[in-house]
């Protein structure tokens, strides 16, 4: 099948955008705004954009709490959602009015963070520290209206990971078992069994593949 985004008429039950790009990483993100209270929210619009420095980005799908906590405050931590948080997760997500701490609705513990003012999640293996850098507002769907999305880009200042996720001097990722969002309400997880690895190619001076790459 084939069809044109402009008018989506894809003839299924839902838009299938969303489970072509998959898995996508859950961003657990905390903001905290002017009035003290704290907002966590699952985002699975969410990744790396850049290795040296550390930027993530977040796609926001209209002007939420996060992001206009980002505006108050200028900083956000990112918390790895993991198979064991799984629920606490999914209460996050839930549509609570403005002023809301979701932390003990969902039964986390916040725990203060070394170099922002947002707090980060406990229970989690990993998280990361975040200065927020700009937000982007994205043309909006309809020619003339209103944006309705941006793109939320920060800049990571510092990292925790549970040592008892560190083996043999790498980060025991498949230990953590994160969740990863699929399309429709579906999700992954990864863990040992689902996880491989694939060295990359080098070329030779004749142009040639020659061999696979020693492993980074």
């Amino acid at each position: 099948m084939f069809y044109e985004t402009v008018d989506n008429k894809h003839g299924l039950r839902h838009d299938p955008f969303k489970a072509l790009i998959v898995p996508r990483p859950v961003g657990w993100i905390t903001t905290i705004g002017n009035d003290s209270v704290c907002n966590i929210a699952p985002y699975s619009f969410f990744n790396a954009i850049s290795e040296k420095p550390h930027y993530v980005v977040i796609g926001s799908a209209g002007r939420k709490d996060t992001l206009r906590n980002l505006e108050e405050t200028g900083d956000f931590t990112c918390s790895l959602s993991t198979y064991d948080l799984r629920e606490q997760m999914n209460v996050t997500s839930a549509p609570f009015p403005a002023g809301v701490d979701e932390y003990p609705m969902a039964g986390l513990t916040a725990i203060a963070s070394n170099m922002v003012k947002a707090p980060r999640v406990r229970e989690s293996p990993a998280a990361f520290e975040c200065k927020f850098w700009r937000s982007i507002d994205l043309p909006a769907a309809v020619p003339g209206g209103r944006p309705g999305n941006a793109a939320i880009i920060g800049l990571v200042v510092g990292i925790h990971i549970n040592d008892a996720f560190i083996k043999d001097g790498i980060v025991d990722t498949p230990g953590m078992q994160p969740i990863a969002r699929m399309g429709y309400m579906d999700y992954n997880v990864v863990t040992p069994d689902t996880t491989f690895s694939i060295n990359r190619p080098e070329i030779g001076n004749d142009g040639k593949i020659v061999g696979p790459k020693a492993a980074e």
